[in-house]
């Protein structure tokens, strides 16, 4: 090998090393357009479905079918805005009416109540406890104007976010061969078929999870609003949908959501008697939480981890957990999705090697 040779391979190494330098910073600087087409493309492989029911059975032509679908989000949106806005202005005004040494004397009196009901000998002031925490030591009290520029800023943010997503969806739903169009652009010639199988697979994967998906957060949804409502907790709806909301983080979700929905129903008795009220109803919705994750975990997930993503659940258990590990909670909420899309790729590339062929043998 000459040393021309050499120089040129060299220089060749550099380029592309440098062209894929380039491409990563231009990916991370569009990461937020990247965002927006990933949660276009979740709305139109959940969309599409009900697009081919309305065009088939109602006969909508395609466009307004596209629109139907579109004006069904925004109204889901918008019915989640109207549902939290008020419960945040209300407990504004009682924040603003509150009697803090009313609320301190609550908190030590269910201090008091708990050590009593334990036990214990040792009395913990709940109120000094919060004021040694480093939180309250080092609060400024500059952050609270920051906080609302944030917000605010946040807000147009949204509204940007919300119309791009909105837009990308339409063209998505209208056209079913476009994203199909686009990814062909980087197959070799005489591949395009291979590459439209690998497409078409993980499409029709992808949309029976999302489909799944929504339809566990709704079940779950329902279970909690019913189980809030039993009991008398306080703005019922608005929880029951946070909590169900996370679970789309596989495993830590469900358990955020039960001491979440915990802590609203000590809230909501604060002030009375803890071995009589508090602690019962605590046992209680703790049983009707646990009765939603039996359901749930028996019968919802498993129609959409064994039957739409073709996976075995302890497959998926190992794949969620390197995620998580690797790429923390963001991780283990796109696993499942881009494990599925991978299968498929592997099947279709690498179908020779035995370990493809035993975890692909579903698809």
């Amino acid at each position: 090998m000459n040393s021309k040779t050499l120089a040129s391979g060299i220089l060749k190494a550099i380029g592309i090393l440098a062209g894929i330098l380039l491409l990563l910073y231009f990916l991370w600087e569009i990461q937020s357009v990247l965002v927006y087409i990933g949660i276009a493309s979740v709305i139109a492989l959940i969309g599409r479905p009900v697009v081919i029911f309305l065009k088939d059975r109602l006969r909508f032509p395609n466009q307004l079918a596209v629109i139907a679908v579109l004006i069904l989000v925004l109204a889901v949106f918008v019915g989640l805005i109207g549902l939290f806005i008020p419960i945040i202005v209300e407990q504004s005004r009682n924040l603003s009416q509150i009697d803090i040494e009313a609320f301190k004397n609550d908190l030590n009196v269910l201090n008091v109540q708990v050590r009593e009901y334990l036990g214990l000998e040792e009395q913990i002031n709940i109120v000094e406890g919060l004021q040694r925490t480093s939180f309250i030591k080092n609060f400024d009290l500059k952050l609270i104007p920051n906080f609302l520029n944030m917000v605010f800023g946040g807000l147009g943010a949204t509204f940007i976010a919300l119309f791009s997503v909105l837009f990308i969806s339409f063209f998505l739903l209208k056209d079913s061969k476009l994203m199909l169009n686009s990814v062909l652009v980087f197959s070799n010639v005489g591949e395009e078929e291979r590459f439209k199988r690998v497409f078409n697979k993980i499409k029709i994967l992808l949309s029976r999870y999302f489909v799944g998906l929504t339809l566990q957060i709704f079940v779950l949804f329902v279970l909690y609003t019913i189980l809030l409502i039993i009991f008398k907790v306080d703005n019922p709806i608005a929880i029951a949908f946070i909590c169900a909301f996370l679970n789309i983080v596989p495993y830590l979700g469900p358990l955020f959501a039960g001491i979440l929905m915990m802590l609203f129903v000590i809230s909501s008795n604060l002030g009375a008697d803890f071995s009589t009220i508090i602690l019962p109803r605590l046992l209680y919705v703790l049983a009707g939480y646990s009765i939603a994750q039996l359901i749930d975990n028996f019968i919802n997930q498993p129609l959409i981890f064994g039957k739409s993503v073709k996976s075995h659940p302890l497959e998926i258990f190992l794949i969620i957990l390197i995620a998580g590990l690797m790429f923390n909670v963001v991780g283990m909420i796109v696993a499942i999705p881009v494990y599925t899309a991978l299968k498929v790729i592997a099947k279709e590339a690498f179908s020779e090697y035995k370990i493809v062929k035993k975890l692909t043998k579903d698809l």
